[in-house]
C-alpha cells in the first residue's frame, strides 16, 4: 500500500493530492552483459469486452400496471431478404448530384419511368446512396436516365398554387435561366449485399448481428422514407409535418415544431414500434424581413444590423412571392436595391455585330419598371443574393419568403428554452391521445414495403408490469456559517432584509448562521469595466478590509442568468484563493429560494441535506461491506455553432464510505466534440500519472480511513449503444491502468452502468390521469431481449409526463443481484444535495454535469470561438492545443463547490 500513502514530504499537485512516487529502479551494475532471450513469450492477448447479459428479474417493491408508448409489431415474411443497392446519381456530364433531397425526386421518377423493367419493385431509399428492395431485382446492374424539370426541395410547398413550380414570365425566366432548366441525370444501381429478415427473428431471441443491424437499419429507413413523402422534415427517425398547429413561437425569430419520433425496437415482448412526441427548432417561415427584426429585437427593417443577417441568413431557402420559385440564400448585395446594378439583356435592341445589347439599371428600377412590380421598402435595404459569386442574382428583401420546416441549429438562449419547455408540456393523458392520433395519422398499413416484409402494427399501447421502490428514510447534518460577507455587484436589493430572512430561514432548517462581517458594494466607477477588472477590483477591496480569509462570500449579481461575472468571480474564488461562494440573482427572493440557497451552501460548506439512514447504519448491501467508490462521468460539448470550444470532462467521486452522500469532482478539457475521457490515466514518467482517476482515488484512501477501494462502481452518461464498447475497453481500460500504476498487486472489482435520458419510451397508469409513482421501475417486456438494462423513475413528475432514466448494466464483476443494483440506483437518486426529494438520475451523474459546467465557465471559451477560424480544433497546421483548466486551490477542491 507504500504507493497509496501520504508521506507528508512528497510533492503535491494543483488539487492537493499526494503525488507520491514508487521506490527508483534497481542500478544496473556496469559490468553488466545483457543475454539474448531465445524464445519470447506470447503476447498477451487482447481482452474485448461486451455488454453483460441479464441476470434475471428484480421482485422487490409493490407491483404496478402500466402502459408504454411501445406499439406490438408482427413479421410474417421472415423466410424473405432485403437486397441492399449501391446507388449513384449524377448529371449528364458525370457530375454528382449532391443537393439534399434532390435524389429522392431523381430515384421516385426513376420508379415512376421504368417500373416494367423494376418488375413493379418498390424501394426503401435512404436519400444518399443505399437503396433496399424485398427480393431481387431484375438484374444486378441496372442504368437508367430520367429528365426532371427542377430539383429544389419537394417539402414544405404544401401551401403553393396548383402550378407547383410557380412559372416566372419570360423577363424572369431569362435572368434566372439556369434554375429552370430541364435536367438529365444519369442513375446506376447495383447490388451490393443480401440481408435474410430472418436476422429480425434472431435479434428478438438475443442473437445480434451485423444482418440483424442492417435489418433495422432498413426498417427504419423505410419510416424515413414514407414521412419524406409526406412533405415531412426528417431528423434522424423524428418526422416533423407542415402544419402551423405544430408550431410554437419561442422568441427571436424562432418556433418549436412539434413532431414524432418512430422507430422500431427489439425488446423481451419481440419487436415494437417506439413513437413518441418529438420537437425540433425551426426558422420562422414567412417574410424574411419580418424574421430578421424578430430574431434582431428590432423595431423595423431600418435598424436592422445586415453584417449579422448575412451570416444568419446564409444556405437558408426562400421563395419569391412572385414566382413561388425556391432559392438558397448566398448572401446579400453590397449596395442598396436602389443603388445596386446589374447587366440586363435587351432581346430586341442588337449592336451592329449582331449582339445583344446589354443595360446597366438598378435592381429597383428592374422590379419596379420592367416588372411593374411595387415596393414599398425594399428600394433603401440591401437585396437577397441568390445566386453564384461570380454571378449574384439580386431579389428585393419585400418578395422574400422563407420556406417553412428550415431548422434553426443554434444554441437557444435561456429565455427561449424556458419559452419551449413551457409550450411544448404534456400532462400523460393528453400525450397517450396525441400518440394514439399519431399513429392513425402515419397510416403505415399502406406503406407497400412494410407489407412486403409482412409488417402490421397494433394500435394498443403495450402493457408491462412496473414495481414502485419504497422511498429510502433520509438525516440531515448541518453545518454552522461563520466568518461570511456578503459582495454586491450592483444587484438592487435591501440587503438588510435579505440577510435577516436568510439566518431565520436558516434556524428553521437547523443551520446556524452568524451575522456577516461585512457587506462590500461594488464602486459605481467600475461598474461599466469588464467582468474580470470589476471581480479583480471587488477583491482588493475584500482583502483591504476582512482580517482574514473568510469562510464563505455569499455574490449578489445583476443578472439571474448567464451573468458575465459568474466565471471570473467563480475562478477567483475557486482557484486562486480557495474561498467556497454562492452566487444569487436577488430578483423574486421568497421562503422556498432561500430554502434551495441555503442547501447548495451547506453542501459545499461540509453539510449533509441528505444522508440516507442505510448509509449511516451502515447497512447498503454489497456496498457497506467492503470499500467502495462511486464514480459519475460525463463529458460537455460547446453549444451548436461553436465547433472548436474544447470538451470538458468531469469526474466526480464519493469519499468518506461507507458515505455515498459527498463527492469531490476533477475536470479536464479535452478535444473538441470527443465524448470518450482522455484523460483518466495519463502517464507522464515511470513514476507519475497525472490522470484524473489517480486524484480521485487518493482522495478516497485519505478519506476513508486510509483504506483502498475493493469495488469501483462508474456511472456514465452522454454515451449511445455504439459507444458502449468503447466505454468498455477504452475508457474502463484507463481506470484500471491507473489502479495498477498505483499498486500493481491491487486488482478492484468493477461494475459499469450507463445512464440515458435522451430515449422515447414513456410510462403511463392505465386508468389514472397522473405519472407513474416516484420509484417506478420496469425491467420487463419493453428492455431488451439479452442485454442486461431497466427503466427508473425515481423522482415524481409534478408538470408534463415523466421520463424514466434508462439504466445499461454493461459490466459487473461485483456481482449485484437485479433487486440489489436497482436499489442502489434507487438511494442514489435521493443523495443530490440541491434537493431533498429524488431527482430523476443518479446524483453523480448530475455532480458530473454541474463540475463540467460550473468550472468550464472559468474560461470563456466562446471569445475564443469567436476569433478562431480552425473548425473541430483543427488548422492546417495540425491540431490545435486545448486550454487546460486552472487548477483548484487545496482547501476547496475536496469539497462540493459544484453544488
Amino acid at each position: 500500500m507504500d504507493s497509496f500513502e501520504p508521506d507528508g514530504t512528497g510533492a503535491r499537485d494543483g488539487n492537493g493530492a499526494p503525488d507520491s512516487l514508487p521506490p527508483p529502479p534497481p542500478v544496473i551494475p556496469p559490468d553488466f552483459v545483457p543475454t539474448r532471450v531465445e524464445e519470447q513469450e506470447p503476447a498477451k492477448k487482447k481482452v474485448v469486452r461486451v455488454p453483460i447479459s441479464r441476470r434475471g428479474l428484480g421482485s422487490r417493491g409493490q407491483r404496478i400496471s402500466l402502459l408504454t408508448n411501445h406499439f406490438k409489431v408482427n413479421v410474417t415474411n421472415v423466410e424473405g431478404h432485403f437486397y441492399h443497392y449501391s446507388v449513384s446519381v449524377s448529371y449528364e456530364d458525370g457530375r454528382p448530384v449532391d443537393g439534399k433531397g434532390a435524389g429522392r425526386k431523381v430515384i421516385d421518377r426513376v420508379q415512376e419511368t421504368y417500373n416494367a423493367e423494376l418488375d413493379g419493385k418498390d424501394f426503401a431509399y435512404d436519400g444518399e446512396k443505399s437503396l433496399f428492395t424485398v427480393g431481387p431485382l431484375p438484374r444486378n446492374k441496372l442504368e437508367f436516365t430520367v429528365v426532371l424539370e427542377d430539383i429544389s426541395s419537394n417539402r414544405n410547398n404544401g401551401n403553393a398554387s396548383p402550378d407547383a413550380h410557380g412559372s416566372p414570365n419570360g423577363n424572369d425566366r431569362k435572368r434566372l435561366r439556369r434554375p429552370y432548366r430541364s435536367k438529365t441525370f444519369k442513375v446506376e444501381i447495383s447490388f451490393a449485399a443480401k440481408i435474410p429478415i430472418q436476422a429480425i427473428a434472431n435479434a428478438l431471441r438475443g442473437q445480434e448481428s451485423e444482418n440483424s443491424q442492417e435489418a433495422f437499419r432498413v426498417l427504419d429507413i423505410i419510416l424515413r422514407q414514407h414521412a419524406a413523402k409526406q412533405g415531412c422534415l426528417l431528423v434522424r427517425q423524428s418526422f416533423f409535418h407542415n402544419d402551423p398547429k405544430n408550431f410554437a413561437d419561442v422568441g427571436g425569430g424562432v418556433l418549436g415544431c412539434r413532431g414524432f419520433h418512430s422507430s422500431f425496437r427489439t425488446t423481451q415482448g419481440g419487436l415494437s414500434l417506439n413513437i413518441d412526441v418529438s420537437t425540433t427548432m425551426i426558422i420562422q417561415p414567412g417574410p424574411v424581413v419580418d424574421f430578421l427584426i424578430a430574431n434582431q429585437n428590432v423595431r423595423d427593417p431600418f435598424s436592422i444590423d445586415w453584417a449579422k443577417a448575412k451570416r444568419t441568413l446564409k444556405n437558408l431557402r426562400i421563395k419569391t412571392i412572385t414566382s413561388n420559385q425556391e432559392y438558397k440564400i448566398t448572401g446579400l448585395s453590397e449596395k442598396l436595391c436602389k443603388e445596386q446594378m446589374f447587366s440586363l439583356k435587351q432581346k430586341n435592341v442588337k449592336d451592329d455585330d449582331g449582339e445583344v445589347q446589354e443595360l446597366e439599371i438598378t435592381v429597383y428600377d428592374y422590379f419596379v419598371n420592367n416588372r411593374n412590380i411595387d415596393l414599398r421598402y425594399s428600394g433603401d435595404l440591401p437585396c437577397i443574393n441568390v445566386g453564384k459569386p461570380k454571378r449574384p442574382t439580386y431579389i428585393p428583401l419585400e418578395l422574400c419568403e422563407l420556406v417553412s420546416l428550415q431548422r434553426y441549429t443554434k444554441a437557444l438562449t435561456n429565455l427561449q428554452r424556458a419559452s419551449l419547455v413551457e409550450k411544448s408540456r404534456q400532462k400523460p393523458q393528453e400525450r397517450m391521445s396525441v400518440l394514439s392520433n399519431a399513429l392513425k395519422l402515419s397510416k403505415y398499413d399502406n406503406e407497400p414495403m412494410l407489407r412486403s416484409c409482412g409488417i402490421s402494427i397494433s394500435t394498443n399501447f403495450a402493457q408491462v408490469e412496473g414495481r414502485v421502490l419504497p422511498a429510502p428514510r433520509k438525516l440531515v447534518q448541518p453545518t454552522k456559517i461563520e466568518r461570511w460577507a456578503v459582495v454586491n455587484f450592483s444587484a438592487r436589493c435591501d440587503i438588510r432584509s435579505l440577510v435577516r430572512d436568510l439566518i431565520k430561514c436558516g434556524e428553521m432548517k437547523g443551520i446556524l448562521i452568524d451575522q456577516p462581517f461585512d457587506v462590500f458594494e461594488e464602486s459605481p466607477q467600475f461598474r461599466r469595466s469588464s467582468p474580470v477588472v470589476r471581480v479583480e477590483k471587488m477583491f482588493d477591496e475584500i482583502q483591504s478590509k476582512l482580517p482574514g480569509a473568510p469562510q464563505f462570500l455569499l455574490c449578489l449579481l445583476p443578472e439571474r442568468k448567464n451573468s458575465d461575472l459568474y466565471g471570473p468571480w467563480k475562478r477567483k474564488n475557486l482557484a486562486d484563493f480557495g474561498i467556497v461562494t454562492q452566487c444569487m440573482a436577488p430578483m423574486r427572493v421568497n421562503d422556498q429560494y432561500l430554502t434551495n440557497v441555503l442547501l447548495k451552501i451547506n453542501a459545499k460548506l461540509g453539510g449533509l441535506n441528505s444522508l440516507l439512514a442505510v448509509e449511516h447504519s451502515p447497512s447498503i448491501p454489497i456496498v457497506s461491506k467492503v470499500p467502495t467508490i462511486i464514480l459519475g462521468m460525463d463529458v460537455s460539448h460547446g453549444s451548436p455553432g461553436h465547433s472548436d470550444i474544447p470538451s470538458i470532462a468531469a469526474v466526480v467521486s464519493s469519499r468518506h464510505w461507507p458515505l455515498i452522500s459527498r463527492y469531490r469532482a476533477a475536470v479536464r478539457t479535452q478535444s473538441p466534440k470527443v465524448e470518450m475521457i482522455d484523460s483518466l490515466f495519463k502517464k507522464v514518467s515511470d513514476t507519475e500519472d497525472e490522470g484524473i482517476i489517480r486524484e480521485l482515488l487518493l482522495d478516497f484512501y485519505t478519506s476513508s480511513g486510509k483504506r483502498k477501494p475493493e469495488q469501483i462502481i462508474i456511472f456514465r452518461d452522454g454515451v449511445s449503444e455504439s459507444q458502449f464498447n468503447q466505454v468498455l475497453n477504452v475508457e474502463l481500460n484507463q481506470i484500471i491502468e491507473a489502479c495498477k500504476f498505483l499498486d500493481e498487486k491491487w486488482s478492484p472489482k468493477f461494475a459499469v452502468i450507463v445512464a440515458q435520458k435522451n430515449h422515447h419510451t414513456k410510462f403511463f397508469q392505465s386508468g389514472s390521469p397522473d405519472n407513474v409513482p416516484p420509484g417506478t421501475v420496469v425491467d420487463n417486456k419493453v428492455c431488451h431481449p439479452r442485454n442486461y438494462d431497466f427503466y427508473l423513475c425515481a423522482h415524481a413528475g409534478m408538470i408534463g409526463t415523466s421520463r424514466p432514466t434508462h439504466y445499461h448494466v454493461l459490466f459487473d464483476e461485483i456481482g449485484f443481484s437485479s433487486d440489489e443494483l436497482q436499489e442502489l440506483v434507487h438511494s442514489l437518486s435521493y443523495v443530490y444535495q440541491r434537493s431533498t426529494t429524488a431527482i430523476s438520475v443518479v446524483a453523480p451523474i448530475c455532480y458530473a454535469h454541474l463540475a463540467a459546467s460550473q468550472v468550464g465557465s472559468f474560461m470563456k471559451f466562446e471569445d475564443l470561438s469567436e476569433t478562431s477560424s480552425s473548425q473541430g480544433g483543427m488548422t492546417s497546421a495540425g491540431p490545435v492545443p486545448v486550454p487546460q483548466l486552472p487548477r483548484l486551490q487545496e482547501k476547496v477542491c475536496n469539497s462540493m463547490f459544484f453544488c
